[in-house]
């Protein structure tokens, strides 16, 4: 499985959440450089990724980017991982690993847990549009 994505990185996601799925239109448009792939958590292949990797979503409720062969990272490791492929302004995000971890993720998993009450919760995963629909595995 991880040998057909390679040379992309995979974005693993919640496919319920307005806020993800904004988030995730957000990265389509700023990754010029088209290192991005894209799967919800709920989807058949984000199960599948998620059992390679041996991820127990019912502890870790959070944005998955697997670099398949490579690595993966979970909540903002992740969120700032993804925000330095975009360069420009983007990169002044970097700044934030001066905080350790456990604090950056602890601000996260506050914004984690509030997510569908801030922003709502979809019935079902987004259907991407015919434009991106390449970028979804």
């Amino acid at each position: 499985m991880t040998d057909i994505y390679k040379d992309k990185k995979i974005i693993l996601f919640d496919g319920v959440c307005n806020f993800c799925n904004n988030s995730i239109l957000t990265i389509i448009k700023y990754d010029k450089s088209n290192s991005f792939l894209f799967t919800s958590l709920q989807s058949d292949t984000g199960k599948r990724i998620v059992d390679h990797l041996r991820i127990d979503t019912s502890k870790i409720d959070s944005i998955v980017l697997y670099e398949p062969n490579i690595s993966y990272d979970i909540k903002s490791t992740a969120a700032l991982k993804i925000m330095n492929n975009f360069g420009g302004i983007w990169k002044l995000s970097q700044v934030l690993y001066i905080f350790p971890r456990p604090l950056r993720d602890l601000v996260y998993d506050f914004i984690a847990r509030n997510r569908y009450k801030w922003f709502g919760k979809r019935e079902e995963c987004m259907i991407p549009t015919k434009e991106i629909k390449k970028k979804f595995i």
